[in-house]
């Protein structure tokens, strides 16, 4: 079974929910407000791809305000991104990156990685930076950004199938949608961190694996407690007795991995036999 940062971050959020969006595949179509969203961030994302593979982006920002808004304000907060270091020896967009732990393919895709030699000519350590674009405006709370699996996943990967060190990655955001300009969040990793996110991965998919063996004898995946917060956004909760709590919102960061999840081939996702 092949799993990404979005899937995870739903397994650990609402087991029942992932049974129903990945094992039966179930889902109801997008808001107006929603499949806008997820288009500017899509339309963003690949504005940014274009750039890195050095093709034209002029004539996509002329005809499109809100991304020469976006491009022309993080060029002015970030010029050192978008006028890249000749000395960086790897540098690539919608890097993809995968790693087996237990019977699982992790799956990342990192907006941009850059990453230089891991000790330079004059010995300096060097570090591995992974780039995410968000188009929705910064969390207020950054421990929720720092526990999100999206963080976890990606720095633990990048360590895992590299030569760096956890010591030598880092992974920021930049939330081009912030309200004066855009603005970042970064966050560096260690080995301490490292071992801790390994052990949380590793229980998570023991858990996964439990529960998948008892799906297939006819026991759905558990669900979270009645009258927790979690089903106030969530389609599926007139399916699980919840309809007294649904409101059909869905937070951004929420749609920004639905979002990211498009991009991984759901078909490689193993059937269970029920």
């Amino acid at each position: 079974m092949r799993l990404s940062q979005g899937q995870l971050n739903l397994l650990e959020r609402c087991p029942r929910q992932f049974q129903h969006t990945y094992l039966e595949q179930l889902g109801s179509p997008s808001s107006p407000e929603q499949h806008e969203r997820q288009m500017w961030g899509t339309r963003f994302h690949l504005l940014m791809q274009q750039r890195e593979l050095g093709l034209p982006i002029e004539s996509l920002v002329r005809e499109d305000a809100q991304l020469q808004r976006w491009m022309t304000a993080f060029a002015s907060a970030a010029p050192e991104i978008l006028a890249p270091d000749t000395n960086s020896q790897f540098r690539e967009s919608e890097h993809c990156r995968t790693l087996q732990v237990q019977e699982y393919l992790l799956t990342v895709i990192y907006d941009l990685l850059i990453a230089d030699d891991a000790y330079g000519k004059d010995g300096v350590l060097r570090e591995a930076q992974i780039l995410d674009w968000k188009t929705y405006p910064k969390p207020q709370n950054r421990r929720w950004l720092e526990q999100n699996w999206q963080t976890l996943l990606y720095l633990y990967v990048l360590a895992e199938t590299s030569d760096y060190l956890p010591e030598q990655i880092s992974m920021t955001y930049w939330f081009v949608q912030s309200e004066d300009k855009p603005q970042s969040l970064k966050f560096t990793y260690n080995d301490a961190q490292h071992q801790k996110t390994g052990q949380k991965l590793n229980r998570l998919l023991s858990q996964l694996t439990h529960w998948l063996q008892r799906y297939e004898q006819g026991e759905p995946f558990p669900q979270v407690a009645e009258g927790s917060h979690i089903c106030d956004s969530c389609q599926f909760a007139v399916r699980c007795d919840r309809d007294g709590y649904a409101s059909g919102a869905v937070l951004p960061e929420i749609e920004d991995e639905i979002a990211k999840d498009k991009l991984l081939n759901l078909a490689t996702i193993q059937e269970v036999a029920i």
